[in-house]
């Protein structure tokens, strides 16, 4: 897990290594839970009061947030009611801190397995399904299909296991959308449709979900 002490390069990769997420369905059991942010999370904040990352969520350990604020790395903006007491001091647990450094946001997409079923919001690419993902070769590598963002979507295991090593044209399947290459925003923002079980009344100003709102 990465360290306050570590912090202090200033990048997103730093930034993100202390991450955590919900439980719940596939998209957020793919991912594990660092140690730590279980119980009394802080939400972090970049400098433009947006979240690091929406998914996984920007979350960091109540130890962490405490102590990126003695370091004067993070101003503190929210507070729990719980507290923490040493022989001389008495601190309310942060529950959403600021940078007070900007980290500039990745300008490229990595070519991962969880990038690639967050592109295709961690659907069937065939048939539409939820729940369990593998990934399917468009274009098969059998037949010279090569593992890149332009031929590789989300599948679920029958719908792989039905276009085997076949062309679209010799079945019945048709792809929901074309694949493409994601930019990185658009990633970061597709995120946004993921919120965790928890959330804290103290984030959701800075939290905008993609939620159908009550008429």
């Amino acid at each position: 897990m990465t360290t306050m002490s570590s912090f202090g390069s200033a990048n997103i990769g730093a930034a993100q290594g202390i991450l955590t997420v919900m439980d719940g369905d596939f998209s957020t059991n793919f991912l594990r839970n660092p140690t730590g942010t279980a119980h009394h999370p802080a939400l972090v904040l970049n400098a433009d009061y947006r979240p690091l990352s929406y998914l996984p969520l920007s979350l960091w350990s109540w130890q962490d947030a405490v102590k990126a604020a003695y370091l004067d790395r993070v101003t503190i903006i929210a507070e729990y009611d719980a507290v923490v007491r040493s022989p001389s001091t008495e601190i309310r647990i942060p529950s959403v801190v600021v940078l007070k450094d900007f980290v500039h946001p990745a300008k490229t997409t990595a070519f991962t397995r969880f990038n690639l079923f967050l592109r295709d919001e961690f659907t069937c690419q065939y048939c539409g399904s939820r729940g369990d993902m593998t990934f399917d070769h468009v274009i098969p590598r059998a037949r010279g299909g090569k593992t890149i963002w332009e031929n590789v979507v989300a599948a679920c295991g029958p719908c792989n296991l039905r276009k085997g090593s076949k062309l679209l044209a010799q079945t019945s399947m048709h792809l929901r959308r074309a694949p493409c290459r994601p930019a990185a925003e658009e990633l970061r923002n597709r995120g946004r449709k993921f919120p965790p079980n928890h959330l804290h009344e103290s984030w959701m100003d800075f939290l905008y979900w993609d939620a159908e709102l009550d008429a």
